[in-house]
């Protein structure tokens, strides 16, 4: 082995500071005058030995772990293969380690890759970015890749280096920004960091934002992933893509899965929590937080590994097989999902490669005025792409069948928290965050075009016009629809718990909260919430929030969920509201479970309140008048909306055959004996299927047994009319004899 012409200063300076663009060119074999250059940089090491043609040559050592020859072997096209014999022990043959060369390989990223991703449209990012195990020029490693446009150089640092990145430095990919590394011998479950070279020239370790998995909190480091998960979910999947989700039952189960049942990982959970789900009738949970976080009681709203189901109850495998187990038994998978903003930590996105990356480079449209985070850039295209394959990787990969995106509305507003003088109107002078509506829309057009039967809904708290209109469909606004399934439906929330809170002689002065809804129930596809926001933080649970003794309370609690099932749109529980909890949800101790303990007296004032959620769910599932028109004006018809000194409201559901069903809630606290309502006149009798006053559910048991007979007694504008008994705090569903 003869002496390699020594490195340039500049470039040793820069391999060793961890500022170069392209190792690859100086590290590894290299073709020259008189045979081939090898090189290498392995701190720490006391000798390196190059293992090649059947020779042993040791390479000299330059000093601060750097190594080169020079072998005089044949001129031929191809490099030989070899491999490197790293001694870190002081005599020869102690401490040896022999290994590949990481800088002997070409690019493990394809120009098509590289080409999508400059343009945004890889809508499979994740199979480029991150950590990857494969098999590379035959040989078994991870390619790792990043996208730090700014940095002046990359390593990789993990637990197979000791956490020190100086010998495996990444090379730039041109100008895709994309950083690029094969490490033969790594594999699954090995944990790694990216120490990134600011342009100032400090250093920061980040973990991967395409990371597939991370430690468990506060820990932070990225994991190498791969998947072995054999599905069986086949059936449900074939049936999702075949799915008309506005035209079929949708009622949600909102499941904070940490406190749900505390301590139990993912597989624990897919032993209770589908069965507990399918016993109830909910056709959906929606689940919350999985991707993964730092500060539990964030509830997952702050994400720092938009790919990663949070570790803290298993590994995504186990979570992959939670939500096999919910399709098994025919129930889908929704998931929040958070789009709008980020953490600040320093070790994960915020300024990732020592610039305004993901987030914007204006402060004042970077920083979120409510939460101390971070929004996203949506005008940059490698942000978009990054979080619409997201949204594609959740389903696909986790077979999700839906994701509900939080805080929509903050992203719609320039002006959203902030005061004239704190934002910048958009190029035609509005308030519109025009890069967020087109964000919005390629995101939703791509799910729905990729993931045929999964449904998206929006937590959007104003009236922006056309949330779940088609993208390509211009309103009135000028504005193309944002593409979303549902709309979260805040203000029905918002009226009806003001109205459901007052003291019952007090709502006739209110009764327009409980109407109102709708006037613009058509306006949006929408899911009614009562969700993990109206129970906490000084809110209330829903039935701590009714007026009057417990009776009372459980009565009205009882009548509203009545309400809430037979109102157009589909309907969303958050769990401990199903038994009528009356603390406050806290994510620290989750539902109190032992308030349907046999042993404890009071267990059957919850246990039927939770009978009656279940019979909701099961009379709504058999009856296509209360979901196959949800979205179709003609499938309600009010018969009395004006009555509230009675405190009473009726009205009328149609499947799309015709098929009625009556919904009367009377929310006085008195027997309404006869109270007479105009029906159409072609069903000869009605019979009652649901009554929240039943006794089996806690209530007085008063109802209406017999079938009632249509009369020929004209009332509210129809020629005939029925006299049922109204239950005092209840709701009561008839549909014909």
């Amino acid at each position: 082995m003869r002496a390699a012409e020594p490195l340039d200063p500049g470039e040793r300076q820069r391999l060793l500071h961890g500022s170069h663009h392209d190792p690859h060119a100086v590290l590894g074999a290299h073709r020259t005058q008189g045979g081939v250059v090898f090189r290498t940089l392995r701190p720490y090491a006391r000798a390196v030995t190059v293992l090649v043609e059947g020779m042993r040559a040791e390479l000299h050592d330059d000093g601060d772990g750097l190594f080169s020859g020079l072998l005089p072997l044949a001129a031929e096209p191809a490099l030989p293969p070899y491999r490197l014999l790293v001694r870190y022990g002081e005599e020869p043959g102690v401490d040896e380690i022999e290994t590949e060369d990481p800088y002997r390989f070409l690019p493990a990223l394809g120009e098509l890759d590289l080409h999508l991703i400059g343009e945004g449209r890889h809508e499979e990012l994740w199979r480029a970015l991150g950590a990857r195990p494969m098999v590379h020029a035959g040989v078994a490693g991870t390619r790792f890749t990043v996208w730090a446009p700014n940095a002046l150089g990359v390593r990789v640092a993990g637990d197979f280096d000791y956490w020190d990145g100086t010998a495996f430095p990444m090379r730039s990919l041109g100008g895709s920004g994309v950083w690029e590394l094969f490490l033969p011998g790594v594999g699954p479950g090995a944990l790694y960091k990216f120490d990134i070279t600011r342009p100032d020239g400090s250093h920061t370790l980040r973990a991967d934002p395409m990371a597939r998995r991370t430690e468990v909190p506060p820990a932070t480091a990225s994991i190498v992933e791969e998947s072995e998960y054999v599905w069986r979910d086949d059936a449900w999947m074939a049936r999702r893509a075949e799915r008309a989700p506005h035209r079929e039952p949708l009622s949600i189960y909102e499941v904070h899965l940490p406190s749900w049942r505390p301590g139990l990982t993912y597989r624990e959970l897919a032993e209770q929590l589908p069965a507990y789900v399918k016993d109830l009738g909910f056709t959906h949970v929606e689940l919350m937080p999985i991707a993964e976080h730092p500060f539990g009681g964030s509830w997952g709203y702050q994400v720092t590994g938009f790919y990663a189901p949070t570790a803290r109850m298993g590994t995504p495998d186990d979570f992959r097989h939670l939500v096999d187990r919910l399709h098994q038994e025919g129930i889908g998978v929704l998931m929040d999902w958070v789009p709008a903003h980020f953490p600040k930590d320093e070790w994960a996105l915020a300024r990732f490669d020592g610039t305004a990356l993901y987030e914007h480079s204006d402060p004042a449209r970077a920083e979120h005025p409510d939460w101390g985070t971070l929004e996203f850039n949506f005008g940059r295209t490698e942000v978009r792409n990054f979080l619409v394959a997201n949204a594609v990787y959740w389903c696909e990969e986790f077979h999700i069948d839906g994701l509900r995106v939080d805080a929509v509305a903050s992203m719609l507003y320039l002006d959203y928290s902030r005061e004239p003088g704190q934002w910048t109107p958009n190029v035609h002078g509005g308030r519109e965050n025009l890069e967020a509506v087109s964000f919005l829309q390629e995101m939703n057009a791509t799910v729905y075009r990729r993931c045929p039967g999964v449904i998206t809904a929006a937590e959007e708290s104003t009236a922006w016009d056309g949330v779940t209109r088609a993208t390509h469909h211009v309103g009135p606004g000028g504005f193309g629809g944002l593409g979303f399934g549902f709309k979260w439906n805040m203000g029905w929330m918002h009226d009806s718990l003001e109205y459901m809170v007052k003291e019952p002689i007090h709502r006739r002065y209110h009764h327009n909260e409980m109407t109102f809804s709708m006037v613009y129930a058509y306006s949006e596809n929408y899911i009614l919430p009562i969700s993990h926001d109206e129970v906490v933080h000084g809110k209330r649970s829903l039935v701590s929030k009714m007026p009057g003794d417990w009776w009372q309370q459980r009565a009205n609690h009882r009548a509203y969920l009545g309400f809430m099932w037979s109102h157009p749109g589909k309907q969303l529980l958050f769990m401990g509201q199903e038994f009528a909890q009356g603390a406050e949800w806290s994510e620290a101790h989750g539902p109190d479970w032992w308030l349907l303990d046999p042993a404890y007296p009071a267990a059957g004032d919850h246990q039927g309140v939770r009978d009656l959620v279940r019979d909701l769910n099961r009379v709504y599932a058999g009856t296509p008048a209360l979901w196959e028109r949800d979205t179709d004006p003609a499938g309600f018809s009010w018969i009395e909306g004006g009555a509230a000194d009675d405190n009473v409201f009726a009205f009328l559901r149609y499947a799309a055959d015709g098929t009625p069903l009556v919904a009367v809630s009377n929310f006085s606290p008195v027997v309404r004996h006869d109270y007479r309502l105009g029906v159409p006149e072609e069903v000869p009798a009605w019979r009652e299927v649901l009554n929240t006053d039943a006794a089996r559910y806690g209530g007085g048991g008063v109802g209406n047994p017999e079938p009632l007979k249509t009369d020929s007694v004209p009332a509210h504008g129809r020629p005939a009319s029925i006299a049922p008994t109204l239950p005092p705090l209840a709701t009561i569903w008839l549909v014909p004899a």
